[in-house]
């Protein structure tokens, strides 16, 4: 999943919403250094991804795009369902979905410490562009693959899978509210894994 669906499944815990976010960025044992509140996000983070990459929906998900663009198909399909979580965002949160993004922004500044160096150099990007609430519309996923293409050298052509998006847009749309519903149930019995985990650590 990326960004907004994993700050959404965080239980609306800032700390554990804060290492949700930047788990890409920890490795390994590494997220011992954090409060524990953070390390719960971390190890969620960690759990969501595994269960998404190995779940048969996500997978037909990405089986459609792999023809033309290989192993980057799951990088593809984790935006594709943050544009129907954002998109469909009624339906999981009463809170308006700009007021919950600007609610997580200044989240990240409360917390600017804690970010590793990466994180904090895209933050002003990703607030400058308002990056998250551009999900909800094809044209801000079509700037998102962009961007992943020019990170990828031009090598992915991820900056055309909206012509599969628009084409496949009925059954990507189902394979997401199919398979959030299951991730969502996943996630609440996970985080109560992890905090008996943390507790026997430390």
């Amino acid at each position: 999943m990326n960004f907004l669906a994993h700050i959404y499944l965080s239980n609306n815990d800032d700390q554990i919403t804060i290492g949700n976010f930047i788990a890409d960025g920890i490795r390994g044992k590494h997220y011992k250094k954090f409060p524990v509140g953070i390390q719960k996000g971390i190890l969620l983070h960690r759990h969501i991804d595994t269960f998404t990459d190995a779940h048969p929906t996500v997978r037909q998900s990405t089986k459609r795009l792999h023809k033309n663009y290989g192993h980057y198909s799951g990088v593809i399909v984790d935006i594709l369902y943050d544009h129907f979580l954002a998109k469909n965002w009624k339906n999981y949160c009463e809170t308006p979905l700009d007021e919950y993004i600007d609610s997580f922004y200044n989240l990240l500044g409360d917390h600017f410490e804690l970010l590793p160096a990466r994180i904090k150099k895209m933050m002003p990007h990703m607030i400058a562009g308002n990056w998250l609430l551009s999900y909800a519309k094809i044209e801000g996923i079509q700037k998102v693959l962009e961007g992943m293409n020019r990170r990828t050298q031009l090598k992915s052509g991820m900056n055309t899978a909206t012509i599969e998006l628009k084409e496949f847009y009925s059954e990507f749309e189902a394979e997401f509210t199919s398979f959030f519903e299951e991730l969502q149930a996943f996630t609440t019995t996970k985080l109560k894994d992890i905090e008996t985990q943390l507790h026997d650590e430390n």
